[in-house]
């Protein structure tokens, strides 16, 4: 997988095998790419992906390499606009006119555009999701290893893992379970920040699905450090996504979107009494989803469960 600069006949095979509805890995291994990259060439149009398309909009996009660009009156204007009155993303805004998304961000940092993070999608949250302040590590089984069938969704059991902050530097957090089939969401209180705390939340779900929970996708934050001592004690394999890809855990990262309506970012989780958790919980798992054909999660986890 050295180089990762696409050829049009590639993008004739991606927009062909995604179509065929391919998963990422598939299109990736057989073209000898990382998943990153094809998932970044999917993602590269604001529509349905066209290799035509792509490949014009690669090329134009090489052509601007080195060129400096300079924030105009009527540019200014524009940014502003499509971000604040029509909320649209800097990325969607940068595509259109031609320009790096990391130059809008730049020029929002210096102050020449007057936009604040609350202008942004999510609050700028997923713009500042690569700043990790909780620490990490890089040992442990990649996702690269893990089974083809846990990403088909087609077996119960296989779950992804993470936590929510409360905003402060200290105190508790919350643990947050997704399985992939049902999407069924279980969130933990955690009395901590640190390992340990996780590690408590993990093996008490492993001892109350008893023999269901099969693997565990995470990321590499700190907290997941003693995966050793969870694959010993529970039998269940820990399986840690490429550092910057949340879509390798996707229901996860979607979910704890959801969770955020429920539990801002900045409240504490002390706050929080063990009836309300509950009731979370219970709204999270309780509502149809378009994805499960308006089925909820908790009917299609207990129809699982039982098998």
């Amino acid at each position: 997988m050295g180089t990762t600069i696409l050829s049009f006949q590639n993008r004739v095979v991606i927009e062909t095998l995604h179509n065929e509805g391919r998963s990422l890995r598939y299109i990736a291994n057989y073209l000898g790419f990382s998943k990153t990259t094809v998932f970044n060439e999917l993602h590269r149009l604001n529509s349905e992906y066209q290799a035509e398309l792509a490949q014009t909009d690669f090329e134009r996009k090489v052509s601007q390499r080195g060129r400096k660009f300079s924030l105009t009156k009527n540019l200014k204007h524009l940014i502003e606009e499509k971000i604040q009155v029509q909320k649209w993303s800097p990325e969607q805004v940068a595509h259109v006119v031609g320009i790096a998304y990391k130059t809008v961000y730049k020029w929002i940092d210096q102050g020449w555009l007057d936009i604040q993070l609350p202008d942004l999608p999510d609050h700028g949250m997923r713009r500042h999701r690569a700043k990790e302040k909780r620490g990490t590590f890089s040992r442990g089984r990649s996702i690269e290893e893990r089974p083809h069938k846990v990403e088909t969704r087609q077996e119960f059991g296989h779950f992804e893992a993470d936590t929510v902050l409360s905003g402060k530097r200290k105190g508790q957090a919350m643990a947050t379970f997704v399985e992939r089939k049902s999407r069924l969401t279980i969130v933990k209180r955690l009395h901590g920040r640190d390992s340990q705390s996780m590690t408590q939340a993990i093996l008490e779900l492993a001892s109350q699905l008893q023999n269901k929970l099969k693997t565990l996708t995470v990321d590499h934050g700190k907290e997941f450090a003693n995966y050793q001592t969870i694959e010993r004690q529970t039998g269940t394999p820990v399986y840690f996504a490429h550092a910057y890809s949340p879509h390798e855990r996707g229901s996860n990262e979607n979910r704890n979107r959801v969770l955020r309506r429920f539990i801002p970012k900045g409240q504490a989780i002390e706050e929080l009494s063990d009836h309300k958790l509950i009731q979370i919980n219970w709204y999270l798992n309780s509502r149809p989803l378009k994805c499960l054909n308006w089925h909820t999660p908790i009917e299609i986890f207990l129809l699982n469960l039982r098998h």
